[in-house]
Formats: structure tokens, sequence, C-alpha cells
């Protein structure tokens, strides 16, 4: 019978996992190159050699008596976790039967050394009628190489113990116990997996030796005749040799020593915070979050930080989104080590900052998001990430944690991209609409002025104020942009930022106008007057210093978001993205398809934090919320469930709703509102754009024209600077061509080429007309350019 294979290919189509993570897991040494994710009392993920590789679906116990019962860990048994080291990635699981009768009791590790997975059980029987006949299986779903589908598994037999192999192209996946398995099988799922097999007479009948190509399982009896306390590992290798040896040589010493050398290498981690941590929540909660932190970096592309090691609803999702967040976002991964900064961590922080400068593109461009090789996954184009590691480069230079690394080039290329390609982004935050966005404003403008504060260490005074000019002109256009006088969402305060004023990031003449221009939606959101489609982003002006906290339209924005997006729930103050968001599951509790409802995000409270900070309040009330949007594991989500309990979709008011968890952002600004309390400042805000703005209202010396950016309407008294990118002439009128001048472009370091024209003389309802003859084309532009005097 052994040698049988599988019927049943490829099985039923494969599905991920649920994102509801209890925890993480890794060891922290870079030798050991594997991570794994809890959730329902089980394992979900094992992720190798990378940490935005998925390897499994779930590995989980099946329980029987082979005669009156049958159960499945995840879905029969009630579950309990517990963190037994408040400085470790370290979890216990307690499974109990529903009758109570026996309890499984786990503990979960990276072999300190290697890829090896290493599960600890311990079987207590409560029912003594039980003592004899409980038998345990373990069942492993593996997707390998990212995929549940094309997978292959076999039995095999080394040294001298019977073991599960799996493979895919160069992944290989070894399960083993150290007790041995008295028999093992492989088959396809739905068809002829374990699973499928016990549930049929609580017998396993069936012991098929291959499984080739399809949605597989693997299942193997563990042998209780040696006790009811054993190992089960998972082995990773690029080989299956590879992978069974460090399996074999993981079960040599015994889970208390492998336990321990786990646990002292988090410790060792440990840093001289400089957070005064009083509260013991809050201190076990900020230990945790570091460590998750730090746990999402890779372990060859050093640096490289994944968003989270989930997918959102994955267990609706199929590999065509097998992405889900383990990528690496440049905006997320900033948000992760400048809270790492804020736990007095610098060197993973400048890995981050190297991993940037070598992703970014000779042009400035850095991926919407990408693999931890850096090769793009999404295709957007999103200038707060483009942005974001100028302003990481500026926070460690402030700490004086650059070392050797000379950020010149790569500060240079950022700037000279946003220039060139902004203010419209293509993409804001949200990674859904094109325009004008707060936040991704702020963030564009706080990246030009660290730019300029760089160009005053190397004494490059022109382009320092060249910088400081462009920020200053985008400063003072914020309002224009981004504000309406129209809005409708709350009668008594017409006057507020909107989420994003809709336009298009390709050449052309912009009019911009809050109050007039209609946005869709995505998601299923619909279409809806700008002016009245609202979020939290522009708080992200008040963090970093760009306009103060009791800014009039700053305080009444914040009103209206109370108005329409804030939540009351049991924890605290929660708030949604934006009004009509679509992304977050549907009111009846089904998962997100393309269209849902958003719910409450709680890293927006810890946003709402720090402007509370910033005007002068005690953030503490924010804090405790967040403290209560953690699960039993620690773990904070991208979004909260923020209506009426649904019990049969385990769908609570307050507590995670299926989507990404944990989340590294919320982790993050969580960090971060603790170190900004500590120090009663906001530990985010850029000192050099606070003064100039916020304190000292600096205006704008001159307006900006470039290809990517032709207002037709420009503010009287100051000259229009034209930036291109190749030397040319630009030839112009204000009498509609009676007369007309040259002026060529200059060249600046940056290899921007500037021309300021003299119209600040011109009036009101005056006129300026030019186009750009290319020298070294020898071209003319085919058209005029027309910019109007307001």
């Amino acid at each position: 019978m052994n040698d049988r294979i599988a019927p049943g290919a490829p099985g039923i189509e494969p599905r991920w996992t649920s994102s509801a993570k209890d925890g993480i897991g890794t060891a922290y040494h870079t030798s050991s190159r594997v991570w794994f994710t809890l959730s329902h009392g089980i394992i979900n993920e094992i992720y190798y050699p990378h940490v935005d590789s998925p390897n499994t679906r779930d590995m989980q116990l099946l329980i029987t008596d082979g005669e009156t019962f049958f159960h499945e860990e995840k879905r029969d048994l009630t579950h309990r976790i517990e963190r037994p080291e408040p400085h470790a990635l370290l979890y216990r699981l307690t499974n109990t039967a529903p009758d109570e009768r026996y309890r499984i009791v786990k503990e979960v590790i990276s072999e300190p050394h290697s890829n090896v997975v290493l599960m600890n059980v311990r079987v207590e029987i409560l029912d003594t009628s039980l003592n004899g006949k409980l038998k345990i299986y373990v069942l492993l779903a593996p997707h390998l190489n990212d995929t549940g589908e094309h997978n292959s598994a076999e039995c095999i037999n080394l040294g001298g113990k019977r073991l599960l192999h799996a493979h895919r192209d160069f992944a290989h996946l070894v399960l083993g116990c150290d007790t041995d398995f008295s028999r093992t099988s492989v088959g396809f799922v739905g068809v002829s997996d374990g699973w499928r097999d016990l549930a049929d007479n609580f017998q396993m009948d069936w012991e098929y030796q291959r499984a080739e190509d399809g949605n597989i399982a693997v299942m193997g009896e563990i042998d209780l005749s040696k006790g009811l306390e054993f190992n089960v590992g998972v082995g990773m290798g690029y080989t299956c040799k590879s992978a069974a040896t460090q399996l074999v040589q993981a079960f040599i010493y015994p889970f208390e020593v492998q336990r321990k050398r786990y646990v002292e290498q988090w410790k060792r981690t440990t840093y001289d915070n400089p957070m005064p941590l009083k509260d013991p929540q809050t201190a076990n909660l900020v230990q945790l979050s570091q460590c998750i932190l730090m746990a999402h970096e890779d372990k060859m592309f050093a640096g490289a930080t994944v968003a989270s090691m989930s997918i959102p609803w994955g267990e609706t999702k199929d590999d065509s989104d097998s992405g889900g967040y383990h990528l690496v976002w440049a905006r997320d991964m900033v948000q992760t080590t400048t809270a790492l900064l804020a736990c007095g961590e610098k060197e993973s922080p400048l890995r981050a900052l190297t991993w940037l400068s070598c992703v970014q593109s000779e042009d400035g461009g850095m991926p919407q998001n990408s693999k931890i090789d850096g090769t793009a996954y999404w295709k957007g184009v999103q200038l707060d990430e483009i942005a974001a590691p100028v302003i990481l480069a500026w926070r460690l230079q402030q700490v004086a944690a650059l070392e050797k690394f000379d950020p010149t080039i790569m500060v240079r290329r950022a700037v000279r991209y946003l220039i060139l390609h902004g203010p419209v982004s293509a993409q804001e935050r949200w990674e859904e609409n094109e325009g004008y966005s707060p936040s991704t404003l702020a963030a564009v403008i706080s990246a030009i002025i660290c730019a300029a504060d760089f160009a005053d260490l190397r004494k490059d005074r022109e382009i320092a104020q060249f910088l400081r000019d462009y920020g200053d002109w985008a400063a003072a256009s914020l309002e224009t942009w981004t504000v309406t006088d129209r809005g409708e969402l709350v009668p008594e305060k017409p006057r507020h930022y909107v989420r994003i004023t809709p336009a298009s990031p390709q050449p052309g003449c912009i009019s911009p106008d809050p109050n007039t221009a209609i946005i869709q939606v995505a998601n299923g959101g619909g279409q809806h007057p700008a002016r009245n489609v609202v979020d939290g982003g522009f708080l992200q002006l008040v963090r970093m210093g760009i306009r103060a906290a009791d800014d009039p339209i700053i305080v009444d924005s914040v009103a209206v978001i109370d108005a329409v997006l804030k939540r009351d729930l049991p924890q605290g103050p929660g708030w949604r993205r934006y009004n009509h968001d679509g992304y977050g599951q549907h009111l009846d509790g089904r998962a997100f398809d393309g269209t849902g409802e958003g719910r409450c995000w709680p890293l927006l409270s810890g946003e709402r934090g720090h402007y509370e900070l910033a005007a002068g309040r005690d953030p503490s009330l924010y804090i405790q919320a967040i403290e209560g949007f953690a699960n039993a594991g620690g773990m904070l989500t991208e979004q909260v469930w923020d209506t009426a309990d649904l019990p049969e979709k385990e769908m609570f008011f307050g507590e995670p709703s299926g989507s990404a968890m944990p989340l590294c952002w919320a982790h993050a600004e969580y960090i971060s509102l603790v170190r900004s309390r500590s120090e009663g400042v906001v530990f985010d805000r850029i000192e050099s754009v606070y003064q100039r703005y916020a304190v000292n209202k600096t205006q704008n010396r001159v307006e900006i024209w470039t290809l990517a950016h032709q207002p037709a309407e420009i503010r009287a008294g100051k000259p229009l600077r034209v930036i291109v990118d190749t030397a040319a002439v630009i030839h112009w009128s204000t009498d509609q061509w009676k007369t007309r001048q040259d002026l060529a472009a200059q060249e600046n370091s940056l290899g921007l080429f500037t021309v300021d024209l003299p119209i600040e003389q011109l009036p009101p309802a005056g006129v300026v007309v030019f186009t750009i003859h290319w020298v070294e084309e020898d071209r003319w532009e085919e058209h005029d350019f027309t910019v109007h005097i307001q």
C-alpha cells in the first residue's frame, strides 16, 4: 500500500488562510531564515527563504479516539495564547477540547541557527477514559514558493525516521516528529488528504506514498507510545537532503535548550530605550511592537522590511492575490524604521536607508511596492514614497547614525524627481486616487526642506535656496490646492481640507478647484464632489511641522473628520480612512471582495493622538485605545469591526476584522506616539520645517512652472520660475507677442535648468505667454504656454 499514488489530482482550488494573526515569530539571528505566523491556535504561513515568501497555508493537529469523535484543532478546539517571555516572540498556545476531555499545550519557535520551525507539544488527558485511546495527527498544507498549485509530496525515510517531503521548484519542505511518525500519507486537498480520511470514520485508512502536481496536504500520525510530549518540526531548504538534515539536527537538542537560545537572541536586541515605560501594559506592547517590527526585516536582503506577514482576507484569496502585504512599501518601511529610531535602535534604520538607496531608480523614482529584492510588484507612482527615504536620511543625520553612508546622490535624485513630477501624485497614501493630496504634499514639502538642510551641510547655498523656494511655493499653495470653502458635510464648517483634489499627473495646464472637482472613489465608493470627501491626511501637515495645530483651517478640518469619520469604540475613539471607503468587510461580515465598507484603522487613532499632543493636549486616551485594539497575542490590526456583533462571522464590535494583522504601520504609529508623549513633542516633527512654516509662516518668493505642473493662474507680485530637465531657452512675452524676450535656463547641481521670468510687476488680469526652445535638439515646442495673473 505504501507505493500508492494519491488520487484526485490536482485537488480543489487552493486558498490562503486567515490574516487575523495572533502571533508571529522568527529567530533573530540571520542564519535562521524561516518565519512563522499563528492564528486560531495553529501555525499558518511558514516563510522561507525570505520574509516575503510563504510556503505553507497552515499546519495543525487532528485528534480522534478512533471511534466516537474527530477534532480539527483550528475549528473545534477553544484557543488561548500567552507570551511567556515579554522580550521575545515566543508564544504558548493552549487548545482545549470542546468537552474539556483533553487539552494541547504548544510552544513555537524557529531553531536559532537553521531553517527549521519547531513546535513543542504536550498533550494533557483530562478524562482518564481517553488513556491509550487518543490518536494525534499532524496535517500540513504546503503552498511552496508562494503558491498552492503544482506542489508535489512523498513519504520518505531518512536517518531512520519517517518524514514527509514536499517540493516545488527550488523550495523543499520536510515535516517530521522527534518521536517519529507511526504512519504517513500524502494526498490532494478535498479528495485524498488526511483530513478527509479521518473525517470519514475517525480512522486513518489511507497511506498514499506520492501526490504529484497539485494542491496537496501531508499527514503523519504521532507515535504516542513514547509519551504525550513531543516536538514537531518543519525544515526548509533548497534540496530535500538539506531540509531533512537541518530538521534532524534540530531534534538533537532538547526543546528547552533551543527555546533558551531563541529567547536569549531576542533579549540581546534590547536597546537602551529612551522612553520611560512605567505603565506595564504600555511597556509590554512597546517591547512586543519593537520585536514585531524587527522581525519583518529580511535576513538576506538586509534592510528590506515588509508591511505585514499576512494576506488580508486570505481565506478567500487564491494565488492571484498571493502578494498580500508581505511586500515592501517605502512609506510603511520608513514608518517602521522611524519607530525603531524612537526606541533608540539605529542600525536597522540605516540598513533600511541603504536598501532604499539601492532600489531607487536613476531618475529618483521608487516602486509603489516591491519584493524584498527590489523587484517592483505593483506599478503605481506615489510621491510620498519617493520623499520618504530623504526624510529617513535626515532623521539619521540628526542622531549621527549615518556612519559612512553618504545620502547625497539618493537625496538629489529623489528631490529632482519630486520637482519634475510633482506636486500632483499619481496615487496618494491610500493608493487609490491621483491629485493633490495633503498627506502626500506634507511628505514632499518635508523632503524638500530636509534636502535643503543637507545642502547647507555641503555649503551649497544655491541649491539650498532653490529647494527652499520650491518648498515655500508648495507650502503657500496648500490651501489653494486642497481646501474647500464650500464643504457640505458639516454646514457650519464649510472650509476644510479635502481628502484629495483630483488632478492628472500627466503634463498639461492645471487649475485645481477643490470646490467643483468630482472624485471617483475606489472599491465601489461611487462618484462624489471632492469637497465632500474627507480623511485625516491633513494631520500630517501638523505632524511634520508645516502647519500649526491651532491653524483655523486645521481646527475646522478636525471637527469635520470627527463628525464624519469618528466612531466611539469600547477601547476608545477610532476613525475610518475616509467617507464612502469601500475597502473593508461588508456589513453582513463577508470578506472584502473588491467592494465593501471601510472600517476604523487603529493607526488613525495614533495619528489623531499626535495631533492632540501637538495641540498641547494629553494623548494618553489614544495610546490606551490602541492598546485596547491589540488582540490576545498583542497584534495590532489594519482595521477593526466598528458596528454590531456578528458572532457567526467572528466579527465583534471593536475587535479585529479580516484585514491585515499584524500591520507594521500600526505598531510603528503606536511606538512613535508613546515616544512623543514621553518627550512632550511630536517625535516625527522636522524642526527646520516647523520653524520655517508653523512658527515663522514663511511665504513664497517665486511661483513655479514645470512641464508636469503648468498652472493656469498664479498670484500677482512674484516672478515665475520655469524648471525643466534639459538645456532650454524661454521665449516669452507679456503683451501677446507685440514684444518678446529670450532667457536661457541655467543648470544647477541637481541637473535642473531654471529661469525666472521677471513678471512681478504685472498687474492682476495680466498674462504671460511663452514657449520653449530645446537647445540640444534644436527644437521648438509646438504651442505656447499661457499663465494668467490673479
